[in-house]
Order: C-alpha cells, then sequence, then structure tokens
C-alpha cells in the first residue's frame, strides 16, 4: 500500500506544503535551477509508444542519478535559505508543545505491565515493563537511543515477548526500505542471542514452547512479503523450515497469534480476497489447517473466542461487511452463521472480544461509532460521542478477562485521551490527556465543523474544517485542504498539536473525505478505485471550488497536499485545475502510475492490481494512462510545488518524484517555484526519530507560510 502516515503522541499525518517566489524574486534570479539531461527511451504496450526522456534516473547506485538529486537538494536549499532561520523557530516552537518525558498507558500482559516512554533531549523511545504491579520496578527491555547510536536513520519494531516472558524477538531497520532484520533477547541476562534473521517484515509470533518463532520473510527484489517460515531458537537460521509459500503475485502473506493465544494464524491477502490457515499454538509442530480457501472477491477477518471463530467478511454481496460465527472445528464457509447482518448504512469495521463483552466497532454517515454489547444480550449500548469532528477507536486490549474497554478519543479541537471505560458500570477514567504545552493552548480558541461539497455527479463529498475562533471566513484566508482517497484508507478528523502553528497564523485547515476511502462506508472506496479513479480527483477539485465558493479561502490563498497516493491525487488535480491553487505540495508521490505498474519487480505493483488496475489489460492501461500526473505533464501554468521523497523509498521508488520534477521544470509555463527535495537517507516515512521529523515539517511549514507573506 502507498500510504505515508506518520505516527506520533502528536498524531501528525505527513503534510508537505509550498512556497512563493514574491518575497524572494532577487534570491531567485541568481539561482539557476537544475535541468536534467534528457534520454529518450520508448516504452510500448498494446500498440502506443511512450516517450520517457527521464527513465534513465531509475537507478539509485548511478553517480549521476545521485549527483542529480543533490543538485536539486542545492538548489532547494539555496533557494530557502532567507526562510532557514523561521525553519529552526517553528521547530522550537513545534518541539515546545510536546511533552519530551512523555509515557504511554501501561497495559497488562500475562503478569506484567508494559510502557512505552521517553526522556527529555533523546529522539527515541524506551521499552519497559514492571512485574504484576504499575508500582514495580522497571525492567528495560530496550533502549532506542542507544541502539540507534551508530545509525543516520533506525527503527525498532516488531517486540514480540515469549509466553513464559523471559525472551523477546525485536526487529530492526537501518536503511529504511522496511527490510527488518529480527534477533531475540534474554529479558533476565540481557543477552542478544546470535540468531539473526534478515529481510523479514519486522514481526514474529512465539509458539507455547517458548522456543520456536514463525516469521515473515520478503521477496529481496520486489518486497513482497511471500514466505513463512519457523525457527527454533539457538539453531541456525540456515536450518529455518519453510512453512508456507504465497506463489500468487498478487497476495501478501502475514503471520500472527490471536488474541485468545490459542491459535497461530497464518494470512493471505489481496486487494480483494483473503484466505487464513491456523495451528494451534501449543502444537508448533503440526500442520497448519485451511480456514476457507480463497474465493476472488472474498474478504474475510478472524477472531476466535471460546470454542468459535467468529468472521468478519464482505461474503454474499455483503458490501459494508457483517459478522459471521462458526465452530472452530468446522470454519469452511458453508458453516458460517449469520451474527451480526450486512447494513447498508453502516460499516461494519472491527470487533473486539472480551470475556462477558464484544465491542463493534462501526462507521455510520461518516462517524466513529463504539457499540457495546453483553455475550448474554443483557445489555447493549453505544459509547455517546457529541460532534461532527471527532475521532474515536478502540485502543490497546489485550487482556480478555477484563470489564474495561480501553479505546481512544480525539476530536479536531481536542488533544488525544486515552480512557478506560467499565463496561458493566459504565464508568470512564481518563488514564491519559495529551499535554500541550506552551501555556497558551486552549481548545476554547478553535472552531471546528463539517461541510458538504457537491461534487459534479451530484453526490456530497463531507470536509471537516478546524480553524482559530480569530480567523475570517471572508475569503482572504490561508487554506489547507488534505486528502488520501486511496484503498479504502479513511483519513478521520483528528487532533495535531503541530497543525496549531498554521492555525495561530491564520490558516484554515480541510480534510476532503473524498472517495478511495471509506469514510461513508464501503461502497465509498468502490466508487474512487479502478476504472472509476478519477472520482478521487474530482471529489477533491470540487471541494476546492466549494471551500472558494462558500469564502472559507479563494484560489490566491488555497494549497494542496498529499503524500504517497495522496501525491498521485495532487499531481492530478494540478493537472486537472492548476488555476485553483497557490501551492500544491505533494509527498513520496505515486506520480509515474503506467510504468510501475507495468514493472512487476517494483515493490507494491502485482499486489495493486486490484487497486489501480493491470495495464497489462489494455482498458486498464488506458485508463491509467488518461490520469497518470507524469504522462499527462502539459504546457501550462502549474502552481508553486514543493515535492519530497527519499532515496531509500521502497513503497513509492524515488525515481517517480524525480522524474516528474524534470519534467514539469521542461514543459511548465510559470515562473512560480518547482522545488524537489530528497532525504538521502531515509525512506517512505521520512526521517526515524521523535523529534527529527520535525524538522521535515518545519521546512515544510515554512514554505507555505513564507508564500503568504508570513514569516515572522
Amino acid at each position: 500500500m502507498r500510504l505515508r502516515i506518520k505516527k506520533s503522541l502528536f498524531c501528525l499525518i505527513s503534510v508537505t506544503f509550498a512556497l512563493s517566489c514574491q518575497n524572494h524574486k532577487n534570491t531567485m534570479s541568481k539561482i539557476d535551477a537544475p535541468i536534467a539531461k534528457k534520454v529518450a527511451k520508448e516504452l510500448e504496450k498494446h500498440g502506443d509508444v511512450r516517450i520517457d526522456n527521464y527513465y534513465w534516473m531509475n537507478d539509485r547506485e548511478d553517480p549521476e542519478v545521485i549527483s542529480y538529486l543533490e543538485a536539486e537538494n542545492t538548489y532547494y536549499q539555496k533557494s530557502t535559505e532567507h526562510t532557514k532561520e523561521f525553519q529552526d523557530n517553528l521547530f522550537i516552537e513545534m518541539k515546545s508543545r510536546i511533552k519530551e518525558d512523555d509515557s504511554s498507558v501501561p497495559y497488562k500482559l500475562n503478569g506484567y505491565w508494559y510502557l512505552k516512554r521517553f526522556e527529555i533531549g533523546k529522539e527515541y523511545p524506551i521499552y519497559s515493563r514492571k512485574k504484576e504491579s504499575e508500582r514495580a520496578s522497571e525492567e528495560i527491555m530496550f533502549d532506542g537511543n542507544e541502539m540507534a547510536k551508530d545509525h543516520d536513520y533506525f527503527q525498532l519494531g516488531g517486540i514480540s515477548v515469549s509466553p513464559d516472558n523471559t525472551m523477546a524477538s525485536f526487529a530492526v531497520d537501518t536503511v529504511s526500505r522496511r527490510q527488518y532484520t529480527i534477533q531475540i533477547k534474554n529479558l533476565i541476562t540481557g543477552e542478544i542471542y546470535a540468531d539473526k534473521i534478515e529481510n523479514t517484515t519486522g514481526g514474529s509470533v512465539w509458539a507455547d514452547d517458548n522456543k520456536t518463532l514463525f516469521y515473515t520473510k520478503k521477496d529481496p527484489v520486489t518486497l513482497r512479503s511471500d514466505k513463512i517460515y519457523k525457527h527454533i531458537v539457538g539453531t541456525s537460521v540456515e536450518d529455518d523450515e519453510l512453512i508456507f509459500h504465497e506463489k500468487d503475485e498478487t497476495f501478501y502473506a502475514f503471520v500472527y497469534k490471536s488474541k485468545s493465544k490459542k491459535y497461530i494464524i497464518i494470512g493471505s491477502t489481496s486487494t480483494l480476497t483473503s484466505e487464513y490457515q491456523t495451528l494451534r499454538a501449543d502444537d508448533p509442530n503440526g500442520k497448519f489447517e485451511m480456514f476457507n480457501a480463497r474465493e476472488r472477491g472474498v474478504e474475510y477477518g478472524i477472531y476466535h473466542y471460546d470454542d468459535k471463530f467468529y468472521v468478519h467478511t464482505n461474503k454474499d454481496e455483503a458490501t459494508n461487511f457483517k459478522m459471521m460465527v462458526t465452530d472452530e472445528n468446522k470454519t469452511t464457509s458453508e458453516n458460517w452463521v449469520e451474527f451480526i447482518p450486512h447494513r447498508a448504512d453502516v460499516l461494519l469495521e472491527d470487533i473486539d472480544i472480551f470475556k462477558d463483552y464484544y465491542v463493534i466497532s462501526e462507521r455510520e454517515n461518516g462517524l466513529n461509532k463504539l457499540h457495546i454489547v453483553r455475550w448474554d444480550s443483557s445489555d447493549n449500548y453505544f459509547l455517546p460521542f457529541d460532534n461532527e469532528t471527532y475521532t474515536a477507536a478502540t485502543s490497546t486490549n489485550v487482556d480478555f478477562d477484563t470489564k474495561i474497554l480501553r479505546y481512544a478519543y480525539n476530536s479536531m479541537t481536542s488533544p488525544s485521551s486515552v480512557i478506560d471505560f467499565n463496561m458493566e458500570t459504565k464508568e470512564k477514567t481518563i488514564k491519559k490527556e495529551q499535554e500541550v504545552l506552551g501555556g497558551n493552548f486552549d481548545k476554547a480558541n478553535y472552531k471546528s465543523k463539517r461541510v458538504w461539497a457537491t461534487a459534479r455527479d451530484g453526490v456530497k463529498v463531507p470536509i471537516s474544517l478546524v480553524y482559530h475562533k480569530d480567523t475570517k471566513l471572508d475569503g482572504n484566508s490561508p487554506l489547507l485542504q488534505y486528502a488520501y482517497g486511496s484503498y479504502g484508507h479513511t483519513i478521520d478528523p483528528y487532533f495535531s498539536s503541530v497543525r496549531l502553528s498554521l492555525m495561530n497564523r491564520g490558516f484554515i485547515y480541510a480534510i476532503s473525505h473524498i472517495r478511495g476511502g471509506q469514510y461513508l462506508g464501503r461502497q465509498w472506496y468502490e466508487t474512487g478505485k479502478m476504472f472509476d479513479k478519477k472520482n478521487t480527483f474530482t471529489d477533491f477539485v470540487d471541494c476546492s471550488k466549494f471551500l472558494i465558493q462558500e469564502k472559507y479561502t479563494s484560489a490566491k490563498h488555497l494549497y494542496a497536499s498529499g503524500g504517497s497516493a495522496g501525491g498521485l491525487l495532487m499531481g492530478a488535480i494540478i493537472n486537472m485545475a492548476p488555476e485553483l491553487y497557490n501551492g500544491v505540495m505533494a509527498s513520496v508521490p505515486f506520480v509515474d502510475v503506467v510504468t510501475t505498474m507495468l514493472d512487476d519487480s517494483i515493490p507494491l505493483t502485482t499486489g495493486e492490481y486490484d487497486e489501480w488496475g493491470n495495464p497489462n489489460d489494455k482498458a486498464s492501461y488506458e485508463y491509467m494512462k488518461s490520469y497518470s500526473p507524469y504522462d499527462n505533464v502539459a504546457k501550462q501554468n502549474y502552481p508553486n510545488l514543493y515535492v519530497s521523497t527519499g532515496l531509500h523509498d521502497s513503497q513509492v521508488q524515488y525515481w517517480e518524484p524525480a522524474k516528474w520534477v524534470a519534467k514539469l521544470r521542461d514543459y511548465k509555463t510559470d515562473k512560480n517555484l518547482l522545488f524537489l527535495d530528497t532525504n538521502m537517507e531515509a525512506g517512505h516515512g521520512g526521517a526515524s526519530g521523535r523529534f527529527e521529523a520535525l524538522k521535515e515539517v518545519a521546512k515544510e511549514f515554512a514554505f507555505m507560510i513564507d508564500l503568504e507573506g508570513k514569516i515572522n
């Protein structure tokens, strides 16, 4: 999935911004933009020939490619040198709102309380645990700061503790291509064993014998997760047994453990189809049994409870999904019995199972709902939420035998809270509310609302807005419009302390819930993919027109932003309606759609045919060519553009934005800014480290604020 979302305590969705040449024309006149050489490459398919003058950039080992990227970086840095002090001040401002010595709310698992915490002045989390009581002495499991010392990029993940609590598997990525190396640590002695498993997804699962570990390896070229292996602690990795090989190139494989801890489960999924196999966790040498063989177009997920499996599925045209139940020994679909029926107006998203209750996560008219039900049917109710710009979701609920539901809540004006809710007494305890430091934050100073734009085909598209109460809605305020719009991934309205740096300077922030996500149900996704993909782009443009028409902003002050597949959205809208935007920001943008989708050696390609289409089919080829940003660059004016990428990106290869910028610079007929900013050490998620990522955001914010002439 070409998805780029940075996850941190400030709940920031990665966004990029642009600037104007208004305040630095004199500077710009002294700096020449890099001009990439042209080497014509003929690309033929279905009798159609495309000429790609920048295909030569597809080699990150070529010194000439590196020189070009470095030249673009130098051009960007020199052209924005006058904003550097402001960037530094923005970084300090945003960082000052975030509590440095912060920690997560502990959760209990198998006799230990686990937490993640940060220390002042350090970039990476410390993972620790306390035995039996939250007041017990702390046992540090992993200190990310120590582990990251010798690396430009560092990501720790996949921590999995053995059932007897003595060992933990963990995974590290030091390149930013999401190829993790799994190792095992003895939590009693502190020893890290010699076992080193490379090129994995990072996750691993312990069997009940405390020595058998199941994990997923990736294809070294395509990075598709396709093989499940079994490793015995202390043995040679070369002797690991291949348990499952997913040979269908459109599927990805993974392995996990049921919440009940009774089963180890292998999953295989494509965009439209799911399949699972199960093995009792106390029988690691047994054979995985097929749960229900894959059926084209049938998606399902499984949850174990007592002697039954609950199946979340779209089978039999249940577009918004339904919940079925079946005996754990009779799992094929002919044995499934309806538990929660399909509803045309409610998207059933998930279920959390407890001993006495189950909690249904659903979405109606775009709004999250948590539906709590006792197994004996003696109680049945929804948690109340009171506005239209909130996000609510169940959180870490690993304990099965409890009456406490942990969930997270925030709104566009209210910081994130972690809440423990007693499902029996209906009492709630706020365990933690995100602190916004600095002394000048008052949520009463901000307003939020949900409005509805009318798309060109008559469909109503929701937009979530937030702004400072003193911001005038007279058409003269700057507005940043963000969207993603692919894979059924929903961008919910959420709080961001970082965003305050925009709103306190008069910016309005808008999330357009366009087709391609699932904000208004599964059909909202179905009508924004494949041969309906252009709905995603036209929805965004029509939202922009609505925001201008209703005088939230104007074309002189409207900015658009998106990353990854959202970067494709940005590329499409500037080809379609460049006159609507003063600046457009595309981070790690997926813009060379046709060429990428024709190259099955590139990560993600084969698994996404059901999202974009397979261009080996002529109709799909012609449709995606009609919107592919790189193929549709025209001799016209474009907005000011800021484009960012990472050299080691495994999701969207760096050469897509690099080629796109080179072609834009050759074609565009305006004198607006066009910058390519490449992080030479990072990948799809940007810089590692808690606060290093803020430096990237500070650059982006300064870029856009400068366009408004508000550098101060």
